[in-house]
Protein backbone atom coordinates (compact mmCIF):
# COMPACT_ATOMS: atom_id res chain seq x y z
CA UNK A 1 0.00 0.00 0.00
CA UNK A 2 1.48 3.31 -0.98
CA UNK A 3 1.07 6.61 0.80
CA UNK A 4 -1.81 7.74 -1.44
CA UNK A 5 -3.79 4.53 -0.77
CA UNK A 6 -3.70 4.96 3.01
CA UNK A 7 -4.84 8.57 2.62
CA UNK A 8 -7.75 7.44 0.41
CA UNK A 9 -8.96 4.94 3.06
CA UNK A 10 -9.23 7.72 5.65
CA UNK A 11 -10.89 10.13 3.23
CA UNK A 12 -14.56 10.86 3.80
CA UNK A 13 -17.00 10.04 1.02
CA UNK A 14 -19.09 12.44 -1.04
CA UNK A 15 -22.83 11.97 -1.17
CA UNK A 16 -22.46 10.66 -4.74
CA UNK A 17 -19.89 8.09 -3.65
CA UNK A 18 -22.12 6.88 -0.82
CA UNK A 19 -25.08 6.67 -3.20
CA UNK A 20 -23.08 4.70 -5.75
CA UNK A 21 -21.54 2.29 -3.26
CA UNK A 22 -24.72 1.72 -1.24
CA UNK A 23 -27.19 1.61 -4.13
CA UNK A 24 -29.31 4.28 -2.44
CA UNK A 25 -30.39 7.48 -4.19
CA UNK A 26 -28.82 10.77 -3.16
CA UNK A 27 -32.27 12.09 -2.22
CA UNK A 28 -32.74 9.07 0.08
CA UNK A 29 -29.43 9.79 1.79
CA UNK A 30 -30.52 13.39 2.36
CA UNK A 31 -33.84 12.09 3.74
CA UNK A 32 -32.04 9.67 6.08
CA UNK A 33 -29.93 12.55 7.30
CA UNK A 34 -32.96 14.74 8.04
CA UNK A 35 -34.46 11.83 10.01
CA UNK A 36 -31.28 11.44 12.08
CA UNK A 37 -30.41 8.01 10.70
CA UNK A 38 -27.04 9.06 9.31
CA UNK A 39 -24.86 12.14 9.66
CA UNK A 40 -22.45 14.03 7.51
CA UNK A 41 -19.79 16.62 8.00
CA UNK A 42 -19.50 19.71 5.83
CA UNK A 43 -16.47 20.50 3.73
CA UNK A 44 -15.03 24.01 3.50
CA UNK A 45 -17.22 24.42 0.40
CA UNK A 46 -20.28 23.36 2.47
CA UNK A 47 -20.59 19.99 0.69
CA UNK A 48 -21.65 16.87 2.56
CA UNK A 49 -18.89 14.44 3.47
CA UNK A 50 -19.66 11.08 5.07
CA UNK A 51 -17.43 8.88 7.19
CA UNK A 52 -16.93 5.45 5.60
CA UNK A 53 -18.91 3.80 8.42
CA UNK A 54 -22.05 5.34 6.93
CA UNK A 55 -22.03 2.57 4.32
CA UNK A 56 -22.68 -0.04 6.98
CA UNK A 57 -25.37 2.14 8.59
CA UNK A 58 -27.14 2.52 5.26
CA UNK A 59 -26.98 -1.25 4.75
CA UNK A 60 -28.52 -1.83 8.19
CA UNK A 61 -31.25 0.73 7.47
CA UNK A 62 -32.13 -0.97 4.19
CA UNK A 63 -32.26 -4.45 5.78
CA UNK A 64 -34.46 -3.17 8.60
CA UNK A 65 -36.77 -1.44 6.12
CA UNK A 66 -37.12 -4.65 4.10
CA UNK A 67 -38.37 -6.41 7.24
CA UNK A 68 -40.96 -3.68 7.76
CA UNK A 69 -39.34 -1.86 10.68
CA UNK A 70 -40.55 1.77 10.66
CA UNK A 71 -37.87 4.44 10.18
CA UNK A 72 -38.71 5.92 13.58
CA UNK A 73 -37.79 2.61 15.25
CA UNK A 74 -34.65 2.28 13.15
CA UNK A 75 -33.62 5.79 14.16
CA UNK A 76 -34.28 5.05 17.81
CA UNK A 77 -32.19 1.87 17.66
CA UNK A 78 -29.30 3.56 15.84
CA UNK A 79 -29.35 6.60 18.15
CA UNK A 80 -27.86 4.60 21.03
CA UNK A 81 -24.90 3.46 18.94
CA UNK A 82 -21.74 5.52 18.57
CA UNK A 83 -21.53 7.49 15.34
CA UNK A 84 -17.74 7.71 15.41
CA UNK A 85 -17.22 4.12 14.28
CA UNK A 86 -18.82 1.60 11.92
CA UNK A 87 -21.43 -0.74 13.35
CA UNK A 88 -19.88 -3.91 14.75
CA UNK A 89 -21.02 -7.53 14.68
CA UNK A 90 -22.12 -7.08 18.30
CA UNK A 91 -24.14 -3.98 17.39
CA UNK A 92 -25.86 -5.90 14.59
CA UNK A 93 -26.53 -8.81 16.96
CA UNK A 94 -28.40 -6.55 19.39
CA UNK A 95 -30.35 -4.81 16.63
CA UNK A 96 -31.28 -8.00 14.79
CA UNK A 97 -32.40 -9.75 18.00
CA UNK A 98 -34.89 -6.97 18.74
CA UNK A 99 -36.06 -6.74 15.15
CA UNK A 100 -36.37 -10.51 14.88
CA UNK A 101 -38.77 -10.52 17.85
CA UNK A 102 -40.86 -7.80 16.21
CA UNK A 103 -40.84 -9.70 12.91
CA UNK A 104 -41.89 -12.94 14.66
CA UNK A 105 -44.81 -11.10 16.30
CA UNK A 106 -45.86 -9.62 12.96
CA UNK A 107 -45.65 -13.03 11.28
CA UNK A 108 -47.82 -14.55 14.03
CA UNK A 109 -50.45 -11.82 13.57
CA UNK A 110 -50.42 -12.22 9.80
CA UNK A 111 -50.66 -16.01 10.09
CA UNK A 112 -53.68 -15.70 12.38
CA UNK A 113 -55.26 -13.22 9.96
CA UNK A 114 -54.59 -15.55 7.02
CA UNK A 115 -56.13 -18.47 8.87
CA UNK A 116 -59.25 -16.44 9.71
CA UNK A 117 -59.60 -15.16 6.15
CA UNK A 118 -61.17 -18.36 4.82
CA UNK A 119 -64.14 -17.88 7.16
CA UNK A 120 -64.67 -14.37 5.85
CA UNK A 121 -67.19 -13.72 3.08
CA UNK A 122 -65.81 -10.28 2.31
CA UNK A 123 -67.26 -6.81 2.38
CA UNK A 124 -70.89 -6.67 3.52
CA UNK A 125 -70.40 -9.39 6.08
CA UNK A 126 -73.59 -11.30 6.82
CA UNK A 127 -72.54 -11.92 10.39
CA UNK A 128 -71.02 -8.86 11.99
CA UNK A 129 -71.44 -10.56 15.37
CA UNK A 130 -69.31 -13.57 14.48
CA UNK A 131 -66.86 -11.99 12.03
CA UNK A 132 -63.34 -12.68 13.35
CA UNK A 133 -61.85 -9.99 11.12
CA UNK A 134 -64.19 -7.01 11.55
CA UNK A 135 -65.64 -7.73 15.01
CA UNK A 136 -63.46 -10.26 16.85
CA UNK A 137 -65.01 -11.65 20.03
CA UNK A 138 -68.12 -9.52 19.32
CA UNK A 139 -66.55 -6.48 20.99
CA UNK A 140 -69.11 -4.23 19.30
CA UNK A 141 -72.00 -6.23 20.75
CA UNK A 142 -70.66 -5.71 24.26
CA UNK A 143 -70.79 -1.95 23.71
CA UNK A 144 -74.58 -1.94 23.37
CA UNK A 145 -76.96 -0.88 20.64
CA UNK A 146 -76.35 1.94 18.19
CA UNK A 147 -74.10 2.74 15.26
CA UNK A 148 -70.36 2.90 15.76
CA UNK A 149 -67.24 3.10 13.73
CA UNK A 150 -65.57 -0.29 13.36
CA UNK A 151 -61.85 0.12 14.05
CA UNK A 152 -59.14 -2.09 12.63
CA UNK A 153 -58.12 -4.62 15.24
CA UNK A 154 -55.03 -6.69 15.77
CA UNK A 155 -56.91 -10.01 15.80
CA UNK A 156 -57.36 -10.06 19.58
CA UNK A 157 -60.33 -7.73 19.63
CA UNK A 158 -58.13 -4.87 20.76
CA UNK A 159 -57.65 -1.82 18.48
CA UNK A 160 -54.33 -1.84 16.68
CA UNK A 161 -51.72 0.47 18.17
CA UNK A 162 -49.57 0.91 15.14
Amino acid sequence: MNKDDSHDIKRELTVGEVAERSGVAVSTLHFYETKGLIRSNRSRGNQRRYPRGVLRRVAVIKVAQRTGIPLSEIQSALSVLPEDRPLTVEDWGRLSKTWRQQLDERIAKLTALRDQLTGCIGCGCLSMRDCPLRNPYDVLGSEGAGPRLIEATDGTGEPETG
